[in-house]
């Protein structure tokens, strides 16, 4: 299963120095996180996105800038099939971005996409009439009801303004369990604590809120 970050600042702050902790928890990770990766940022009030097949502590982590909004997603590809780039998050419609990580079995959804994740993109955007996380429990609810097992579905779905967190796991909470850190300067939230250092909390299962 991937790894997923955000991260917001009322200042800016260097990509770089998050995603070096961000390779490095995902390169010691139990799970393989290396079938690509991508990130995607504001600047100057639009997206910006990168991609990756190479994994991510591979890469020149240095060619990137600062930001006040970054989405990042390492991925481990679900049993080792469909390792392309163009299926690396975060996924992006130009006006949102979306990183997942999870595993779903048994779907009933109608819903475009090249894989799992994709689809789920997709099909909370349906329901979006201005309200992210409004579309996402809406979206999520009925995926909920016609999947045979949800192993785990953790998401973040940003627009630049609003931001919406839905974590929900059925076992392995010590994989699947997201960790936050707010401070002063910075709001964070990942798959594990980035550092070793005070002030990340764990996430209650079964979450769904704004950012």
């Amino acid at each position: 299963m991937c790894r997923i970050l955000y991260a917001r600042s009322d200042a800016p702050f260097s990509i770089a120095e998050l995603l070096r902790p961000f390779a490095a928890m995902a390169r010691a990770s139990r799970e393989f996180q290396g079938h690509g990766w991508g990130c995607a940022w504001r600047e100057d009030g639009a997206w910006r996105q990168y991609h990756n097949i190479q994994p991510v502590w591979q890469d020149d982590l240095d060619q990137f800038g600062a930001t006040r909004l970054l989405l990042v997603h390492a991925r481990s590809a679900f049993r080792d099939e469909g390792i392309a780039v163009e299926n690396n998050m975060p996924f992006s419609d130009g006006e949102s971005v979306f990183i997942f990580n999870g595993e779903l079995r048994g779907v009933r959804i109608r819903s475009e996409g090249r894989i799992g994740a994709e689809k789920i993109y997709n099909y909370i955007r349906r329901f979006d009439r201005g309200d992210l996380c409004a579309a996402t429990r809406r979206a999520l609810d009925i995926i909920n009801r016609r999947s045979a097992y949800v192993r785990a579905m953790n998401l973040v779905l940003s627009d630049g303004e609003q931001t919406c967190l839905s974590t929900a796991y059925s076992e392995d909470p010590e994989y699947f369990q997201m960790y936050r850190k707010q401070g002063a300067d910075m709001d964070l939230v990942c798959s594990r604590p980035l550092r070793d250092e005070p002030g990340w909390k764990t996430i209650e299962n079964h979450t769904t809120t704004p950012l």
